[in-house]
C-alpha cells in the first residue's frame, strides 16, 4: 500500500497508523525546512537512524522522496542528501468568482504548475450553477498532463458562510443533507475541501504575498459583498463554527437598505461593490453623467472599477464615498484587534489609491491614533491568485499536516 493510499485509510491502526503520522512529520519537515540528512532528520524528530531510513525508502518507493547524493563534508564520511520530489503530488485551488473562476495546481513545493484565470461562470444558487462549476473542474483535470492518482486533493473557495471542517456551505448551494464537499468529491473522484474565499485569500496572501514578519494581520476582501480573514499569533482564526470574519454586516448605518443577509443598516449596504454598483446606476438615473451613461441599466461592478482607471469622475467620486464607508468600519476593527497590519484585497482593492487614501483618512478620523499608529496599510501583492493560492495551500497542508 503506497502512502497515499495509507492516508485515505481510515481503518489503519497501530503501528502502521504512527508510522502514516512519522511520514508526514518527514514530509513536513523537507517543505518548510527543505534537504536533509538522516542525522538532522533524527535529531527533529528523535527517533532513530534505522527507523528514519526505513521510513524515507517507503517515501522514496512511493516517488515523493528524492536520494540528492552526498553532501559537502569538511571531514569524515559524507552524508547523503534527501528531500521532496516536487512533481511527485498535486493539489487544485478552485476561487469561485460572481461571475468567472481561477483554478490552479500546485506541486508538493507550492509552485504553481497550471493557472487558468477568469474562466467565464455564473454564481447562482441553484443545481445547473453548481453542475457547471464541476464541469470547469473536471475539464482542468483533463487538460493537466499527469496522473489523475497524483493529484490529491481540491480546495474550493465559495463566498458567504462555509464550516471548512464539515464540508457544509450555508450560502451556496445548501440543497442536500450531505456535506457539499461530499457531493462535489463523489462527482469529481478526488478530495475536496471547502473555505470561506475570504479566508482562503488571506490564507494566500499570509504564506506568499505581502506578509513578511507580521503574526497579526487582517485581511479584508473587498468585492460585491465584505469578507474578512483573521491571522492571530501567526494562525487563521476561525472561531467557534468557522465563522468569524463577517465584518461586512456590522450594523454601522441607519438605512432601510436590506443586506443579502436579510438585516438592515449593515455596512456591506453602504460599503460593498453592490453598494457601489447601486449607487452609481443612482447617480446616472438622476442625471448624473460618465462615460458609461449608454449602458447604464447593464453596468456590472467590473465596468464601474474600470471607467475610474479611465479617470471617469463619478466612478471616482463614489469609489472615494464607499472608501470612507469602509474606514469606519475598518477604523472599528483597528480598536478592536490592534493588528500589525492590515491587507486590502479583491476587485475594489485593485482600484488603488481611489480607494486606499479615502479608507486611510476615514481610519485616522474614526480610531484611535494610538492604537492605529502601529498598524500598516497595504494593498494586496498577489490580487486575482489570492484566493487560488491559499486554496491549494490549504488543501496542502490538511492533507499532509504541513505547516
Amino acid at each position: 500500500m503506497t502512502f497515499f493510499e495509507e492516508l485515505n485509510n481510515d481503518n489503519i491502526t497501530g503501528v502502521a497508523y504512527k508510522n502514516i503520522n512519522i511520514k508526514k512529520a518527514l514530509l513536513a519537515y523537507f517543505a518548510n525546512s527543505g534537504n536533509s540528512t538522516i542525522a538532522d532528520l533524527c535529531k527533529e524528530l528523535a527517533l532513530s537512524a534505522p527507523k528514519v531510513n526505513n521510513l524515507l525508502n517507503e517515501l522514496i518507493a512511493d516517488g515523493l522522496v528524492k536520494d540528492y547524493g552526498k553532501v559537502d563534508s569538511t571531514g569524515g564520511r559524507r552524508p547523503n542528501l534527501y528531500g521532496l520530489l516536487p512533481e511527485s503530488a498535486f493539489f487544485i485551488g478552485v476561487d469561485v468568482k460572481q461571475s468567472h473562476i481561477n483554478i490552479g495546481i500546485s506541486d508538493l513545493q507550492k509552485n504553481m504548475v497550471k493557472l487558468a484565470e477568469h474562466l467565464p461562470y455564473r454564481l447562482s444558487n441553484n443545481q445547473e450553477s453548481l453542475d457547471e462549476l464541476c464541469k470547469l473542474i473536471s475539464t482542468f483535470i483533463e487538460e493537466f498532463n499527469a496522473p489523475k492518482d497524483k493529484i490529491l486533493g481540491i480546495g474550493i473557495n465559495l463566498s458567504g458562510r462555509i464550516n471548512y471542517a464539515t464540508g457544509y456551505s450555508y450560502s451556496f448551494f445548501h440543497f442536500h443533507e450531505e456535506p457539499l464537499s461530499k457531493i462535489i468529491e463523489s462527482q469529481l473522484g478526488i478530495k475536496v475541501f471547502l473555505e470561506n474565499d475570504s479566508r482562503a485569500m488571506a490564507y494566500g496572501e499570509f504564506s506568499s504575498g505581502v506578509v513578511k514578519d507580521e503574526k497579526n494581520v487582517l485581511f479584508l476582501n473587498l468585492d460585491y459583498g465584505l469578507g474578512m480573514g483573521i491571522m492571530l499569533n501567526s494562525q487563521l482564526y476561525y472561531g467557534k463554527s468557522g465563522f468569524a470574519g463577517e465584518f461586512g454586516h456590522m450594523p454601522l448605518f441607519k438605512n432601510e437598505i436590506i443586506c443579502h443577509c436579510g438585516k438592515k443598516g449593515c455596512l456591506e449596504t453602504e460599503a460593498s461593490g453592490w453598494a457601489l454598483k447601486r449607487m452609481f446606476k443612482d447617480k446616472i438615473t438622476t442625471g448624473s453623467s460618465s462615460i458609461l451613461d449608454l449602458k447604464a441599466e447593464n453596468i456590472e461592478l467590473e465596468d464601474i472599477l474600470e471607467a475610474a482607471q479611465n479617470d471617469d469622475t463619478l466612478a471616482i467620486e463614489l469609489i472615494a464615498q464607499v472608501g470612507e464607508n469602509l474606514g469606519r468600519g475598518i477604523a472599528l476593527l483597528i480598536n478592536i484587534f490592534n493588528p500589525e497590519l492590515v491587507i486590502l484585497g479583491g476587485s475594489l482593492a485593485e482600484t488603488g489609491e481611489f480607494i486606499r487614501l479615502p479608507i486611510k483618512s476615514a481610519i485616522n478620523k474614526y480610531s484611535l491614533s494610538l492604537v492605529n499608529a502601529d498598524t500598516q496599510l497595504k494593498i494586496s501583492t498577489l490580487k486575482e491568485k489570492a484566493g487560488v493560492t491559499g486554496a491549494c495551500l490549504l488543501v496542502r497542508n490538511r492533507l499532509l499536516s504541513l505547516s
